[in-house]
């Protein structure tokens, strides 16, 4: 048999290290190494991503060049076959930081390049999943219209930009300050059966065909 041997870089963005975001994304670290797979973490906050575009970063007629930080982030994702994003929702979206990041390291020459006909997708096969939380229940998001947008714009537009294979979108509804532990726990578990049922066979051709929601 194969052996598959996959590296996830997950992409975690809260401010509060001891948050339920982290919490989701290290039980998705912890999933995954005991498959045997690779892992590296990209803990916005801890560290201190600027998130800022600066005018010298986008392509023009004189050129551009990505500054320092985001030559480094490329090098540790480029071999990566799953990105993994984490993250709350405010305002009912990502938080700027990590749009920030998805903007400066996911951009041209690294997720997409140039074509005959226009931009083309350079990440191509590689997997997308999400995990994400707010405090709003999940029936509310889709009643309201905003599970939809988001589904569209940080979900299929994005995987669509890059190329990547969009897998699940996990989100968490009723996470408040003072969520009782056992609740936290059940869902760390479906953190972990996710990752097991999304990648836990022998091959990586072998996972989920096309993109698809999951909601606890």
């Amino acid at each position: 048999m194969e052996v598959w041997s996959v590296k996830h870089a997950v992409i975690v963005c809260h401010p509060n290290a001891q948050s339920f975001t982290v919490a989701v994304a290290r039980a998705y670290a912890d999933a995954a190494a005991k498959l045997g797979h690779e892992t590296i973490e990209r803990d916005l906050y801890r560290l201190n991503f600027d998130p800022r575009l600066d005018a010298g970063e986008i392509p023009g007629p004189r050129g551009f060049a990505p500054r320092a930080d985001v030559k480094m982030e490329r090098a540790l994702l480029h071999d990566a076959d799953v990105f993994a994003f984490f993250y709350p929702l405010w305002l009912n979206t990502p938080p700027a930081m990590l749009k920030g990041y998805m903007e400066r390291v996911f951009g041209y020459g690294f997720a997409y390049g140039r074509g005959a006909g226009g931009n083309t997708p350079l990440l191509s096969p590689r997997k997308m999943i999400s995990f994400s939380s707010s405090g709003a229940p999940h029936e509310w998001m889709v009643q309201s219209g905003a599970w939809d947008a988001m589904r569209k714009l940080f979900d299929a537009h994005f995987a669509g930009v890059c190329g990547l294979q969009f897998i699940d979108h996990v989100h968490f509804g009723h996470v408040t300050p003072g969520i009782r532990p056992d609740v936290v726990a059940a869902h760390l578990q479906t953190v972990r059966e996710t990752l097991t049922r999304h990648f836990g066979s022998s091959k990586i051709g072998e996972n989920a065909n096309g993109a698809q929601t999951h909601t606890p």
